[in-house]
C-alpha cells in the first residue's frame, strides 16, 4: 500500500476534501460547556484550517475538530464526547476512534497521514523513533556481540521496511547515491528491526553485561516520539508528530484560553497550535532540546549551553539554579547559527535547526537507517562551498563521501521542491535554483541568487551565506590565517569536517560510571520506567503505557545511577570520522559499569569491555578498549576558528591525551589515602579504607585514545569502519610541537644570537614578519631547507 503513496502525494488536500452527507447540524467542540476559547490549529485563513472546517462540517463539526481528533461532536458530555467517531467518518478519510493526541505516531495514519500521505510511515522508519543508533552505540561498549562489526539489529519497535529498497522519498540523484551507500554499507541500512530484547534477572546473573538492557530501556529511550516526554522540567513535549509540531514550554504550563486546561498543572501543550514553516512560525531550538540533551548534546550545545554539577551562581534567594533536563548548566558559547548577531548586512536573529536540516534528515526517506549519519544529508560546503568552487559546482556527495570516488559532474542547482516541500512548505521562489544537498536534493529554503547563496528562514528573517568562493575571489578574508587554511593549506578544505577547526569546544563528559542496582531497598523492589516497554503498550487511541499525565509508564526491575569522572570543553581530541574525513571527537559511551543483583551480591565492579570490531578494522594486535570517543558535529561553530596552534602543538587534540598522555596512570590501582611509608607505600594504619576503587582496565587517562607510536587503545566510532584515531604517520604530520626551537635553541650561544636579536621583546606581529622575511629570503637565495644542513 505504501507504494500508492507515490500517487496520492500529488492529492493529499484532496483527501482531506471528502464529501460524506451528514445527519448531524451545526454543532462543534468549542461550545461555552467545553472548549470555549480554544484556538483554531492554524489561522483561520489558513488552506488547512478552511479545509479542517469545511470537511468537518460534513461530519457536524463546523470548528474541524474531529477531522483530527475524532469523537462525537453532538454530545454534550465529556465521556460521550471523548469517544468514537460519527457514523460518517467510519467510511471517510480521517480518525476512526478518540484520539486525544492526534499526532501520536501510532494513529497519525488516521490523522496527520490522511492529508500528509508518507510522513508517517518515514517518521516510523526513521531514527527519531527507532533510536536504532543509539541502542547499537550504547550496546557495543558494553560488549554485546549481536552489535558487533557494526550490525543494528534492534530498535525500539519491530519495524519493516516493506515499500522498497529505493527511498520513499528523494530525487532521482539521492535515490541513486542511496543505493549505492546501501550497497557498500548494508549493515548501516537495515530492513528490519526488531524489538530490542527485554532481560531477566537470571539472565542477568548469567551474563551481568546484560544489565546493559535494563540501562538502555529505562535511562537511554525516553526521547524518542513513540512516547510522550519525560514529567520532568525541560523535557515536556506530545508525541509523534506532535512531538515537535505542537509546543510546549520548559515548565509545561498551557497559556491559552480553554478553560478544561488547566493553567497550573504542568505538562501541558503552549498553545492549541500547530507550528511548522514561516506560514505558521517555525519550531524553536528549544522544542529540539527536549529531546537533543544527551548523547551528542546538540540541542543545547547549539545554544552554548554545557552540564556542569554546580549549578552556580546562586539566584536572588541564594539557590542554585533550577534543574533543566535533570541537569545544571554553563554558558560557554552558542553556535554562530543560532547568535543574534549576523555578518554585515544580514538581519539580526538565530537561525532554526529546521533551516539546515532536510524534511529527510528529521522524518527520514521510508528506509531504516542504522545511524545519524546514514540518515542526514547535508553538509556545510552545501551552502558555503569551497574557495575554488561554488556549492553547485560540487559534485553529489561531496564532504559525504564514506570512502567513495565521485562523479566529476557538478550538481548544479533545482528548478523544483520534491512534492511534499511543494504541497505543505512554504511558497519560496527558486530564483535562480534551489540549491542542492550533498546527497541531490533540494533545499526547500535555500535558493541561488546569482553567485550568492540565500537562506529563507522559517522565522521570517533571510540570510546571505558567505560563500567562500567569493570571499577568495574579493580578497575579503578578515584575518590571514581564514586565507592560509581555507585555500593554501588546500588539505584542510579536501581532508576535514569544517568543524573541525570551527567547533572551537565541545561538551566532554569523560567516564560514564553506570551502576545497576537490583537490590531492593527496605524490602520493596526498586524499578525505573521501561521506556521501550511503555511505547509498545499501545491503545487504539493512539496513546501508551505512559502518555497519560502521572501515569508513570511501565516499569521494569533494577535501579540506575550514573556519574561521570569529569568534564572539559575546551580543545575537543580530532580523529577520523566514518566519512573519512577528520572530524571533532568528544566522549561517548565511555561506560565503565557495576552491577549488584538483587540478592545484593556485585557481579562486576568498574567492568570495562573490549572491542575486537576496532581490532580486526584497524589491523592491530592490542585489542582497545570499548569506550567510545566519538566523532561528532558538536553544532558549537565560531566564527573565529581554532588557532593552528590549538591542533598542531595539542597531544590532547592528536588523540594523545591531557598532558601528553602522563595523568590517569593509576585508574587501574586502588588508591588509599592514609599515613604510608615514603618508601615502600605500605599503609600505615591497620584500619584503613580505599578512597579511589580501581578500573582494572584502564591504565590511561580517559581523554587518551591512542599512543604516539599510534596503537589505538579505545574505541573510536561505533557505527562505521572508517572512523578511528590517528595513525602514527598522521601524527608524525599533525603534530608540530618543538618547531619554535629551531631558533631558540640559538638563545644559549650569546655571540650569535646577540646578532640575529634585537634590544627588548617583539610582539608576535613582528614575530611572525621576521620569520616571513626568513622564508622570503630563502627563496631570494634559492635556498631549501635541506640545503641547510
Amino acid at each position: 500500500m505504501f507504494k500508492v503513496w507515490r500517487g496520492l502525494a500529488s492529492t493529499a488536500i484532496g483527501l482531506c476534501l471528502v464529501s460524506v452527507t451528514s445527519a448531524y447540524g451545526a454543532s462543534g467542540c468549542s461550545t461555552q460547556e467545553c472548549h470555549q476559547g480554544i484556538v483554531d490549529i492554524k489561522p483561520a485563513d489558513h488552506k488547512m484550517m478552511r479545509t479542517l472546517k469545511m470537511t468537518g462540517s460534513q461530519h457536524g463539526d463546523p470548528d474541524g475538530c474531529v477531522m483530527c481528533h475524532g469523537g462525537n461532536p453532538k454530545a454534550t458530555k465529556k465521556e460521550e464526547a471523548h469517544k468514537g467517531v460519527p457514523p460518517t467518518l467510519r467510511i471517510a478519510p480521517g480518525p476512526k476512534d478518540y484520539y486525544p493526541d492526534p499526532g501520536s505516531i501510532w494513529i497519525a495514519e488516521k490523522s496527520c497521514g490522511a492529508c500528509h500521505p508518507g510522513y508517517v510511515y518515514r517518521s516510523t522508519l526513521g531514527l527519531m523513533n527507532t533510536e536504532a543508533g543509539k541502542i547499537q552505540g550504547n550496546l557495543a561498549t558494553w560488549g554485546f556481540k549481536e552489535v558487533q562489526d557494526y550490525s543494528v539489529p534492534w530498535g525500539n519497535y519491530d519495524v519493516h521496511d516493506i515499500d522498497s529498497l529505493t527511498p520513499l522519498s528523494g530525487t532521482p540523484a539521492y535515490k541513486q547515491y542511496m543505493k549505492h551507500q546501501r550497497t557498500i554499507y548494508p549493515r548501516q541500512y537495515p530492513q528490519n528491526l526488531e524489538q530490542m530484547p527485554k532481560v531477566t534477572m537470571d539472565e542477568v546473573n548469567a551474563d551481568p553485561k546484560m544489565a546493559a538492557i535494563t540501562y538502555q530501556r529505562q535511562s537511554c529511550q525516553r526521547c524518542h516520539i513513540g512516547v510522550r516526554g519525560r514529567e520532568k522540567r525541560g523535557d515536556f513535549r506530545g508525541m509523534g508528530c506532535s512531538a515537535c509540531h505542537v509546543l510546549y514550554g520548559t515548565d509545561g504550563y498551557y497559556m491559552g484560553d480553554d478553560k478544561t486546561i488547566s493553567k497550573d498543572k504542568p505538562g501541558h501543550m503552549l498553545k492549541h497550535k500547530i507550528v511548522a514553516t514561516r506560514k505558521t512560525g517555525g519550531i524553536p531550538v528549544e522544542a529540539c532540546s527536549s529531546c537533543h540533551n544527551r548523547g551528542k548534546r546538540i540541542g543545547v550545545s547549539f545554544q552554548g549551553l554545557m552540564e556542569s554539577p554546580y549549578g552556580s551562581p546562586y539566584n536572588e534567594q541564594g539557590n542554585k539554579q533550577p534543574k533543566l533536563h535533570t541537569k545544571r548548566y554553563l554558558f560557554i558559547a552558542d553556535d554562530l547559527h543560532h547568535q543574534q548577531a549576523s555578518r554585515k548586512g544580514n538581519p539580526q536573529g538565530g537561525m532554526l535547526c529546521q533551516d539546515c536540516h532536510t524534511s529527510i534528515d528529521m522524518h527520514g526517506d521510508g528506509n531504516i537507517h542504522g545511524t545519524t549519519l546514514a540518515q542526514v544529508e547535508i553538509e556545510c560546503s552545501d551552502c558555503h562551498g569551497l574557495t575554488d568552487k561554488y556549492p553547485w559546482e560540487l559534485p553529489v556527495g561531496y564532504g559525504d563521501e564514506f570512502g567513495k570516488d565521485l562523479s566529476k559532474n557538478p550538481r548544479g542547482v533545482a528548478k523544483e521542491r520534491l512534492v511534499p516541500g511543494k504541497q505543505f512548505g512554504y511558497p519560496y521562489e527558486a530564483e535562480d535554483g534551489f540549491v542542492l544537498t550533498s546527497r541531490g536534493n533540494p533545499f526547500g529554503n535555500v535558493i541561488k541568487r546569482g553567485n550568492k547563496v540565500i537562506v529563507h528562514s522559517a522565522t521570517g528573517n533571510d540570510f546571505e551565506v558567505p560563500v567562500l568562493k567569493v570571499l577568495k575571489d574579493e580578497k575579503k578574508w578578515k584575518d590571514p590565517s581564514a586565507e592560509v587554511a581555507m585555500y593554501a593549506v588546500y588539505k584542510h578544505m579536501t581532508n576535514l569536517e569544517c568543524y573541525s577547526c570551527h567547533a572551537s569546544w565541545a561538551p566532554q563528559c569523560y567516564g560514564c560510571h553506570v551502576q545497576v542496582n537490583y537490590k531492593p531497598k527496605d524490602g520493596t523492589p526498586v524499578t525505573g520506567i521501561d521506556w521501550v516497554a511503555s511505547g509498545n503498550d499501545r491503545k487504539p487511541n493512539g496513546q501508551t503505557a505512559e502518555s497519560i499525565l502521572g501515569s508513570g509508564g511501565i516499569t521494569s526491575p533494577g535501579k540506575i545511577v550514573e556519574t561521570g569522572s569529569y568534564l572539559r570543553w575546551e580543545d575537543p581530541v580530532l580523529g577520523i570520522s566514518g566519512e573519512g574525513r577528520v572530524s571533532p571527537l568528544m566522549p561517548g559511551c565511555q561506560v565503565t559499569y557495576t552491577i549488584i543483583n538483587d540478592k545484593g551480591e556485585t557481579l562486576l565492579n568498574n567492568e570495562i569491555a573490549q572491542s575486537p570490531t576496532e581490532a580486526r578494522q584497524l589491523g592491530q594486535k592490542h585489542v582497545p578498549l570499548a569506550i567510545d570517543m566519538a566523532p561528532v558535529q558538536p553544532h558549537t561553530a565560531q566564527r573565529q576558528a581554532r588557532t593552528c596552534e590549538s591542533c598542531h602543538t595539542n597531544p590532547k587534540v592528536a588523540g594523545l591525551g591531557l598532558g601528553n598522555g602522563t595523568f590517569g596512570l593509576r585508574q587501574d590501582e586502588s588508591v588509599v589515602m592514609d599515613l604510608m611509608d615514603a618508601t615502600t607505600r605500605e599503609i600505615i594504619p591497620a584500619k584503613h579504607s580505599v578512597q579511589i576503587p580501581a578500573i582494572p582496565k584502564l591504565n590511561f587517562d580517559w581523554s587518551q585514545i591512542v599512543t604516539r607510536e599510534g596503537v589505538q587503545l579505545a574505541t573510536v566510532g561505533t557505527h562505521w569502519p572508517k572512523s578511528r584515531a590517528f595513525n602514527k604517520q598522521e601524527l608524525d604530520n599533525f603534530l608540530r610541537a618543538g618547531t619554535c626551537m629551531g631558533c631558540h635553541q640559538n638563545m644559549s650561544e650569546a655571540e650569535l644570537w646577540e646578532k640575529v636579536s634585537t634590544e627588548g621583546t617583539i610582539d608576535s606581529k613582528e614575530h611572525l614578519e621576521a620569520m616571513n622575511k626568513m622564508i622570503k629570503f630563502m627563496a631570494e637565495q634559492n635556498l631549501k631547507p635541506a640545503e641547510l644542513k
